[in-house]
Formats: C-alpha cells, structure tokens, sequence
C-alpha cells in the first residue's frame, strides 16, 4: 500500500461561448488533476482549485516527501504536507496542491477497503442531495436580460429547486437583473445571488436592501474575503443570509470567518481549503459556531464527486438554512473537462442525485481524454505517455 508515483496533469479547454463575472471573463478552462499510484497498481485520482500550473509546481514540491509512504495513513501524509508548507503557505494554492492530493488518497483509501468514501468519513447519513445549479454568468450578447431568463427558465425545467446567479456588474443593473429572474422561475424556486467579492460594505448593503423583496436565499461573497467586519456589518444589517468561505484555508480561516460572525453559510471548497481531511474538521467547527455548511465547487467530476460524499455524511447541521435535503453547488457552466475528460456516477433527475456508492469517489478519468486535453504548453517536456502507466 505504499506510493509509487504522483503525477499531476494541467488540463485545459478553450471555451465555445466565454462569459465572465465581477472580476474577469473566462474563454479558457484550466485544471490540474493528480493521479496517485501504489506499487500493487491500485490508484486514486484528485483535483486541485486555483491556478493549475501553481497547483502543479506545488504537488510536485510535495511528491519526494510522500514516495515510498502509507498511502491509507492519509491524516499522517497530509500532516507531512502541513508542516512542509507552513512557513512560507499557510493559505493559498499550497494548499489546494495539499487538497489534490488528499482528495486522490481518500479514493485509494475507499478502493483499498472496498468502500466509498462518504462511509469512510463515517457513514452516509444523507443519501440523496438537493444540488443548486450555479450558472446564469454575463455574456457578450444583444439582449443579456433575456440570454438570463433563459438559462433561468432552462434550470427550473431540468427540475432544479434553487439556482444561484451572478451579481457584481453595478447596483443598479444586478437590481434589474434579479428582478427579472426571480419573475422568470418565480416563488417556489430558491435564488442565490453572488458578487465574487465586487462591493464595499455602502455597495452591498444597498444591494441587499434593494433585492430584499425578491426573497433572496443567500448573498455569497458580497465584499472582499478581506472585510471581516464588512461582512459582519452586512449580516447584521440585512435580512438575506450571508455566505462566504471559498477563499479561506484551512480551519484556522474559517475560525477567523466564523468567530467574526461574518457568515450564515460556510462555503469551504474542498480542492483548496485542505482536502477532505480538512474540510471534516471545518464542518465540525461550523458545528460549534451553528452555521450551515455548503462546499463551493468548480472544476470535474473529481471536485464534485467528493463534495457530494462530504454533504452525504454531515449531520443536519442546527444552523441548516431549510430543512429539506441537504444541499451543494452544481456548475452548470460550459465545461468539457469535467464532463468527456472524467466520468462520474452523479446523474441529477428532478433535481436530485444520489450519492455515489462505489468503493472511492466513485469517478475515474478517460485516458484518452486526457491526453487529448492535455495542456501542451505546461507538458511539452514531458513524456505523453507517462499517463499510461
């Protein structure tokens, strides 16, 4: 059961539409992935968020210390990679080379004991999520209101009973926008709304304010990850819940978010806050401070597939905004890498989807698909077919 090989892959794909959001516009996907292998051949897969070719650097920072060890002592592994990072990355794409990797050693792990991983974390409390669809990002066309309702009207048919759009263009435009969706799917389909960190405190307060009446479920990322005491004079100062947490790492972040009484909802992203060896301890932290907890996610079958595991074991958090099925995000956004370069058991139908059974993650990735997309640039020194091994 020892590590043989560590080998992480920039993916990427150039983007038939681009769409963009309050800080940049997205024509090109970009991911790393990791394979991790043992020497009886048994191999996990996992996935970091952020910058792929950082992520990259950074798992092959922490390959040497890893090679020959335990691959089912992962608590001990992720230490190891704690305290090799720690002076110089106590947050940041470290840390989501740090999730990659723990994320493949918890599928090795459910492979090797024959179990998935939402047992492994301690039993499958919740089997069936309620997923929201994230989707509803600007695009460059004539009638951008209508190109919305649209995706809008499209979720709600797929059976989706909460949708999350984007906001952050300027307060007088996110308040048209708003409007016309919440009109589009109308009362008995949950909206979202989320800045990606836009506003100053005056800002998303007045946008709070504004877009009360449209019976908004959540604000996420209203100001700068930053602005604690932003964030904690708008949750007190609104009656939407606040959410927020994507750009923390680590339980210590979240300590600092939750003890500032910043949040309603706690959104750790597993492929970057530490993994799933961390993101159980967030959860239970969440726990204490009675908050709710919904993963941000972004990228494959990978990202998701372990996020749906990690919502399948919670218990019903006090803090829980609804008390129906759990939930989670679900990108609804063009994305050929998670969706022909890996495969998953995620199959949403009326808007919900079971959790994965099959020993691991239950998700592997096309090699074929892989090579395919594989980011030539970043790989162009390397032997293409080391991917066969």
């Amino acid at each position: 059961m020892k590590i043989k090989s560590i080998e992480p892959f920039v993916i990427s794909h150039k983007l038939d539409t681009p769409f963009y959001f309050s800080q940049w516009q997205y024509d090109t996907r970009k991911i790393c992935l990791v394979k991790i292998t043992l020497e009886d051949g048994t191999y996990g897969w996992g996935e970091g968020y952020g910058p792929a070719n950082v992520i990259k650097a950074g798992i092959e920072f922490f390959e040497p210390f890893l090679i020959g060890k335990i691959a089912i002592e992962n608590e001990v592994l992720w230490q190891e990679m704690y305290r090799r990072s720690m002076d110089y990355a106590r947050s940041g794409t470290l840390q989501a080379s740090i999730s990659a990797i723990d994320v493949a050693l918890w599928d090795i792990k459910g492979k090797l004991l024959n179990l998935p991983v939402s047992v492994l974390l301690g039993g499958l409390k919740n089997p069936i999520i309620e997923p929201y669809a994230t989707g509803l990002y600007f695009t460059r066309v004539e009638n951008l209101e209508q190109s919305l309702i649209a995706e809008a009207l499209l979720y709600k048919s797929q059976g989706f009973k909460a949708i999350k759009m984007k906001v952050g263009l300027s307060v007088n435009e996110d308040i048209k926008y708003v409007g016309a969706i919440r009109k589009a799917i109308g009362p008995n389909v949950r909206l979202m709304i989320d800045s990606n960190h836009a506003y100053s405190y005056k800002e998303a307060i007045e946008l709070a304010r504004k877009v009360e009446k449209y019976d908004i479920s959540w604000f996420e990322e209203p100001v700068s990850p930053e602005d604690y005491s932003g964030y904690k004079k708008l949750r007190a100062n609104t009656t939407i819940p606040i959410a927020g947490g994507e750009c923390e790492y680590l339980k210590f972040g979240f300590k600092r978010l939750l003890e500032n009484e910043c949040v309603d909802i706690a959104q750790p992203d597993i492929c970057a806050a530490g993994g799933l060896t961390e993101a159980k301890k967030i959860a239970t932290l969440a726990q204490v401070f009675n908050k709710d907890v919904v993963p941000h996610t972004w990228g494959t079958w990978i990202a998701i597939s372990a996020a749906a595991h990690f919502i399948g074991n919670l218990d019903k958090n006090p803090g829980r905004m609804y008390n129906d099925l759990p939930t989670m995000e679900l990108d609804r956004t063009e994305n050929a890498l998670r969706d022909i370069v890996t495969k998953g058991e995620i199959n949403v139908v009326n808007g919900q989807f079971c959790v994965p059974t099959s020993p691991g993650l239950g998700v592997d990735v096309d090699l074929n698909k892989l090579e395919e997309y594989l980011d030539k640039e970043i790989h162009q020194n390397e032997n293409k077919f080391k991917i066969r091994s």
